[in-house]
């Protein structure tokens, strides 16, 4: 059945190719897009079926996203990241799943997990205050997942956790104004003390050690992978969906174009044009292969009812990381040599460089975080990152 989710959006791609200059325009996705995509199920593939969802292979949910992304940038990173919160829900208590979903299973989750407002611990809970910046997408959910440090009895932080918000207890601020991904309506979420009771937050330190209150409903092996591949992977496979598709159109363009100030030579004849194409080509297979090898490694071993070691947590990190790295060289490899047609405003290769290079900003793109979280497991140091 999830496959049918896939042929269903591969049907929607080309309306989606037409709005992608104005989903730029309008700095959020269409709503036909978003209403699209719910109907052919994107936002449920990694739902729980209990909650009618598919439970998918999490492979072809990333399969389903990169091909957004070759088409929009920005909706394949809104389709991403919003249709790995159900994931997400799937980990909280039982209680907090029904409050979302119980009257509305296509009910959407956007997120900002940087711990930037204010956690007041209260009787059944916690009081938030603040605000909280790019929650892509947040224009079509209806809560909202924002981190937070709770306070010890010193004062001092002594617990991170997700908290789980309805739109009611929030506004949105309309601040996304950028050069890239300009269509994921990433805007700030403002909260202004709402009581969230404790049912509505997980610990980070819960999500780490894969034991969730949600376990105890969801057993699938698709809900023991650590959120840190699982949410990684997810700003990882926009940016290498956006790669191929500044290829592709590289492709296109090349066979035709003409150097002038080559005397008329032809691009395609160009050998130094041809070694672009196949370190591009290469960087992009590379970076795919990887993310998805790993993320199947641990559906493997949690179906096996195993506990995933270290190193494949670390590494799953590491080639998150670099596939990133890998797409970022390979747009920038071809628009070096794309001309300055390339630049024109509505040009795809220039929107994908605007795209990626977007992307490569997240926190989760950090390579070297990652890669030295890598280096201190393989030197045998103790490596305790939540992002691991």
């Amino acid at each position: 059945m999830s496959e049918q989710v896939l042929e269903a959006v591969r049907a929607l791609l080309p309306a989606i190719a037409e709005r992608a200059h104005e989903a730029e325009k309008l700095r959020r996705i269409p709503q036909d897009t978003v209403n699209e995509l719910a109907a052919a199920g994107l936002f449920r593939l990694l739902q729980p079926k209990r909650h009618g969802g598919f439970e998918a292979d999490p492979v072809l949910f990333y399969r389903t996203v990169r091909e957004l992304a070759e088409v929009c940038g920005s909706t394949g990173w809104v389709g991403s990241v919003l249709g790995v919160h159900a994931w997400q829900l799937a980990l909280f208590p039982d209680r907090a799943q029904q409050d979302v979903w119980g009257a509305d299973q296509d009910t959407r989750i956007s997120s900002s997990y940087a711990p930037t407002g204010t956690v007041i611990p209260a009787e059944g809970g916690y009081r938030l205050t603040g605000r909280w910046s790019f929650s892509s997408g947040c224009d079509h959910a209806e809560w909202a997942f924002l981190g937070g440090l709770v306070p010890g009895a010193d004062g001092a932080p002594a617990d991170m956790r997700t908290f789980l918000l309805p739109r009611a207890d929030y506004r949105i601020d309309d601040v996304w104004h950028t050069i890239g991904l300009r269509g994921t309506g990433s805007n700030d979420i403002v909260v202004e003390d709402a009581f969230v009771p404790a049912y509505r937050s997980l610990r980070f330190a819960d999500t780490s050690a894969l034991s969730c209150p949600g376990h105890e409903v969801n057993a699938s092996p698709l809900y023991r992978l650590p959120f840190a591949a699982m949410f990684t992977t997810t700003i990882s496979v926009p940016v290498v969906g956006i790669a191929q598709s500044a290829l592709d159109v590289y492709l296109r363009t090349t066979r035709e174009r003409i150097r002038v100030a080559y005397a008329g030579q032809r691009v395609a004849e160009d050998p130094h044009a041809q070694v672009r194409i196949a370190t591009a080509a290469s960087e992009i297979d590379a970076a795919w292969l990887q993310l998805t090898h790993n993320i199947s490694e641990l559906l493997r071993v949690a179906a096996a009812g195993e506990q995933p070691s270290p190193r494949l947590r670390l590494r799953t990190r590491r080639d998150q990381v670099m596939a990133s790295q890998r797409a970022i060289k390979a747009i920038d490899l071809l628009v070096e040599n794309a001309g300055g047609r390339s630049l024109r405003e509505g040009d795809p290769i220039q929107r994908a460089w605007r795209d990626a290079h977007a992307g490569r900003v997240h926190a989760a793109n950090d390579p070297e975080r990652a890669l030295a979280l890598y280096g201190q497991g393989a030197l045998g140091l103790e490596v305790t990152d939540a992002m691991m």
